[in-house]
């Protein structure tokens, strides 16, 4: 009787595992298809998340560009605007050219306010300011109501530049531009 009831396990267990076989395979398969589906989900997010980046730094990019070329624009007509009223020669079109680079460093500045980091946006914040209170002074001059005198409201424009400068400095670094060492040129190769 032992070897009856050996053979007996032996066959229960073998077709047990004739009839298991598919259920356990099936199993496995449906694992490994869970474990594939959710690696390419994580890939399809790795990826958007790679494009999202990619897409706010184009979009930053792109907002640097016009509000370093608008709060520069800005400048400078303030600066000729101030040489027309110490020259005592403002014209209309004068008033109008300070008054579009006027807007459009608003523009510009409204527009940063939305995508600008917050580093970059406190050096924008602080310039915006600075260039209110020049804006002011000149037209305040040219009223004859001075705060200032001409060359006290230049050398402040004049010191604008250098705050620019910082300004520029802290996008660059914002956008991951990295400058070469000073006083070694770049790698041309």
């Amino acid at each position: 009787m032992d070897n009856g009831l050996t053979a007996l396990i032996a066959a229960l267990v073998g077709v047990t595992g004739t009839l298991l076989a598919p259920v356990f395979s099936q199993r496995i398969v449906f694992r490994f298809q869970e474990q594939q589906f959710e690696r390419q989900q994580q890939a399809v997010q790795a990826q958007w998340a790679r494009d999202r980046e990619e897409a706010r730094l184009s979009e930053r990019r792109a907002c640097y560009i016009a509000t370093n070329t608008a709060y520069r624009r800005y400048r400078i007509q303030l600066m000729n605007y101030l040489w027309d009223v110490h020259q005592g020669t403002v014209t209309s079109t004068c008033r109008d050219e300070l008054e579009a680079a006027r807007h459009a460093h608003h523009a510009a500045f409204a527009e940063a306010q939305l995508v600008a980091s917050s580093v970059v946006l406190a050096e924008l914040d602080a310039m915006a300011k600075e260039l209110a209170q020049a804006y002011r002074r000149v037209k305040r001059l040219e009223e004859g109501n001075p705060v200032r005198s001409f060359e006290e409201i230049e050398q402040d424009l004049q010191d604008l530049w250098e705050r620019w400068k910082q300004m520029r400095g802290l996008m660059r670094t914002c956008l991951g531009v990295e400058d070469p060492p000073l006083g070694r040129p770049p790698n041309q190769g």
